[in-house]
């Protein structure tokens, strides 16, 4: 049986734009390698090769994007509906006497942390789950472990 991905309503936007990207590159690839398929006098024709590698890994791509968009749900919460911390929050914490963060607990394929948006299979994503306001985790770091407040949820 296989588990349907959760996806914010932005993030399942962002894996189709993605996809639909991947799916042209296919097609502009799958051109190229018909128009360099003539091999060179030694019988191998290295851009060729190197577009069907090229192919190949866009390819893989699709299949895994196409498989988690089949049967995936779209997260319907909206703010304030969150009680304890489960994928599609947002959390505030604040590491002990420093600066407070957010972040946005999501899936694999939509965890980017440039955006503060974090897997809920990451360490830190780990430790949030099923966490409520004021309560402490700690997080194994490369500097030791780190203990977290959560500040809010929404």
């Amino acid at each position: 049986m296989t588990q349907s991905t959760l996806f914010t309503k932005d993030g399942y936007q962002k894996i189709k734009d993605e996809l639909a990207l991947l799916e042209q590159k296919r097609e502009h690839l799958v051109t190229q390698v018909e128009e360099v398929a003539q091999p060179d006098e030694s019988g191998q024709d290295g851009l060729a090769q190197q577009l069907k590698e090229e192919l190949e890994l866009v390819l893989e791509k699709i299949d895994k994007l196409e498989t988690a968009l089949n049967g995936s749900k779209i997260l319907n919460q909206k703010k304030g509906d969150c009680q304890t911390v489960e994928l599609g929050c947002q959390v505030k914490i604040k590491l002990t006497d420093q600066d407070e963060q957010v972040f946005q607990i999501v899936d694999n394929l939509e965890a980017d942390p440039s955006q503060n948006k974090i897997s809920h299979q990451s360490p830190i994503g780990q430790a949030l789950l099923g966490k409520k306001i004021n309560d402490q985790i700690e997080v194994d770091a490369p500097v030791g472990k780190v203990t977290y407040k959560i500040i809010s949820i929404n």
